[in-house]
């Protein structure tokens, strides 16, 4: 079973204080501690999973600049026996759309059973490039997956739904499936696989080595461009009432009057 991973290479910004470059369009880096996105751990640890099964290979990629090698390393340590690094100065300001078209010009010509990526990036949150490249590649493809099982050319699967329920479907192999974390427990790296996977190869492609043209990446490639971002102002805070049980609750109830909610 030949598993193709697509990680991104992430900033962590859940205890960070985030800043917006002057331009307005980008997220100030400087400063930030940058990862591999949580939904792809799970993605990649489910592919090496299925590698310990099944056998087969398991090739990390990812789209990003030289600082992403070192998400790339981290996958080389958990498992991973591939790694390439799609790269270009003229990829800037791609949307999903264009991050999809340049993964499926990348992996076309590889040889794949099956493709993983997270449910979303921690960055965007958009949620589209997996079924985007799906449609690009041609395959079938599944989102929020929260188990797989195979039966020959089968992947039978659990997917999340809303409310808690999950909805159990099958798709033919080469399929494309978006994982959901909480699938597996993500494996620590070992110093023994920091050591080996320094010493492999990290491919890396460019804008020539995909057949693409300027005109169809980055900004003018994408269907979605960011105008403007921006940190939500704080127009209230809190109040906190004061007194005795009954004293709050008649507060309480004269607030809920006033502003009508009742």
């Amino acid at each position: 079973m030949d598993v193709i991973v697509c990680v991104k290479h992430v900033p962590e910004t859940a205890e960070a204080e985030i800043k917006i470059n002057p331009d307005g369009k980008k997220v100030e880096e400087s400063g930030l501690v940058f990862d591999i996105n949580e939904w792809d751990d799970y993605a990649l640890e489910e592919a090496v999973q299925i590698k310990e099964k099944l056998g087969g290979s398991v090739t990390a990629i990812t789209v990003g600049s030289e600082a992403a090698d070192s998400t790339l390393r981290k996958c080389l340590a958990r498992g991973a026996d591939n790694a390439i690094r799609i790269t270009d100065p003229k990829f800037e300001g791609s949307d999903s759309y264009v991050i999809a078209k340049i993964l499926s010009k990348a992996v076309k010509d590889l040889h794949f059973d099956l493709i993983l990526t997270g449910a979303q990036a921690g960055d965007d949150g958009s949620a589209a490039t997996g079924p985007i490249l799906a449609e690009f590649l041609g395959i079938s493809h599944a989102t929020m997956i929260k188990k797989i099982e195979f039966n020959n050319d089968l992947v039978r699967f659990n997917r999340e739904l809303e409310g808690g329920l999950e909805e159990v479907g099958e798709v033919k192999l080469p399929t494309l499936l978006t994982i959901q974390t909480g699938i597996n427990e993500p494996r620590y790296v070992s110093i023994m696989g920091i050591r080996k996977a320094m010493k492999k190869e990290i491919k890396v492609l460019g804008l020539a080595d995909l057949g693409l043209n300027e005109d169809e990446v980055g900004e003018l490639g994408s269907w979605v461009k960011i105008e403007k971002m921006y940190v939500p102002p704080m127009e209230k805070q809190a109040e906190f009432l004061k007194g005795s049980p009954e004293e709050i609750a008649a507060k309480l109830v004269e607030i809920i009057k006033t502003r009508g909610l009742v």
